[in-house]
């Protein structure tokens, strides 16, 4: 026989035999109406601490789970948050993913992915569009490349949408890493240690990210007075560093590289191992990003690291502030740190 509550109702009960109390049986256990327990709920009238209390252990006692679809009728908030992602495994746009549903899920929210396989204006349209179909409270746009920054143009303006990335120029609020500075704290680093100049193997051109760090290692030369050597373009992949390691080692006064991510330095320590070419003895090594097998490279590699937890809560914050009628033009940057190891060590 089924359990009852202490007002003698009944306890719903499916065919299976599993129990779903109802708004009703948390009532009768609290013993105060099922008004005051919706509005302990869904926060939409006042209510006596002590009652709020009583109703919420009866909620814990029950299992009581709100049906999210009622509820939203009541509030019109879902809960749910949207994030248009693109397809990739890299290591940034993966991470940032996660700090976003590491930020929502600590606030409360789910998160509906909609994600692109190609970022321009009309597949980001589309995916807004769809999640805004999904009643989604606020959209969150990962926006690495140029070509989805443009795309934020088309965001609609009575609807809440902030992007990770996007550029200076987005017309939503924007979350970024300072990638231009984590450029910067790698190259000074780099001639601190006495090199003459700091080659660079760079992103692709398409990408707001390798624009960046490409920019501010060339701001840092040029601020030093130190000429520039030619940028060497990789695909952010291991193959390409590694293609532009076998390169570079055949430059005769080469001593020291930022690459512009860890996964194109893993290449060039790679091709600078076959070549003879030692780390940090002959050339030192950065990279960015501090993946977490960076610290296993041989050697163990200097590099840039991002704080994805960081930006994912400055990201919910900035969605939550515009979901209240926020600043439609806000910016947040989240400063890098630079992670000193054996790749820019003692020769």
């Amino acid at each position: 026989m089924a359990e009852r509550p202490r007002s003698g109702g009944p306890v719903r009960v499916t065919a299976a035999g599993t129990r779903q109390p109802s708004l009703t049986d948390v009532a009768g256990v609290a013993g105060v109406s099922h008004m005051t327990v919706s509005r302990v709920i869904n926060g939409t009238g006042p209510v006596r601490p002590e009652t709020r209390a009583r109703v919420l252990a009866a909620i814990e006692e029950l299992g009581y789970r709100p049906n999210s679809a009622a509820r939203a009728l009541v509030t019109g908030r879902t809960g749910t948050l949207g994030v248009v992602a693109l397809e990739s495994n890299l290591y940034g746009p993966a991470s940032t993913l996660y700090g976003i549903e590491n930020a929502a899920r600590e606030a409360g929210y789910a998160i509906t992915i909609s994600s692109v396989s190609r970022p321009g204006r009309s597949s980001i349209a589309d995916a807004v569009e769809n999640l805004r179909r999904q009643a989604v409270e606020g959209i969150i746009v990962i926006a690495p490349h140029v070509s989805a920054g443009r795309a934020l143009e088309a965001a609609p303006a009575d609807f809440p949408v902030v992007a990770v990335g996007g550029g200076e120029t987005a017309p939503v609020p924007v979350i970024s890493v300072d990638q231009r500075d984590g450029a910067r704290r790698a190259t000074e680093h780099l001639l601190a240690l006495g090199h003459r100049t700091v080659w660079h193997v760079a992103g692709p051109e398409d990408w707001l990210e390798a624009r960046d760090r490409e920019l501010g290692w060339r701001e840092t030369l040029e601020r030093h007075g130190v000429p520039a050597p030619r940028v060497i373009r990789g695909d952010w992949s291991s193959r390409s560093g590694y293609e532009a390691g076998r390169s570079l080692a055949k430059e005769p006064k080469l001593d020291a590289v930022f690459a512009g991510n860890d996964q194109m330095a893993l290449g060039l320590l790679r091709a600078f191992a076959e070549a003879g070419v030692s780390v940090p003895r002959d050339v030192r090594v950065a990279g960015f990003d501090d993946v977490p097998e960076a610290a296993y490279f041989t050697p163990p590699l200097t590099t840039v690291r991002q704080d994805f937890i960081e930006v994912g809560r400055r990201t919910f914050g900035l969605l939550t502030q515009r979901m209240d009628g926020g600043d439609r033009h806000a910016r947040a940057l989240v400063v890098p740190e630079l992670i000193v190891r054996e790749s820019t060590g003692p020769r």
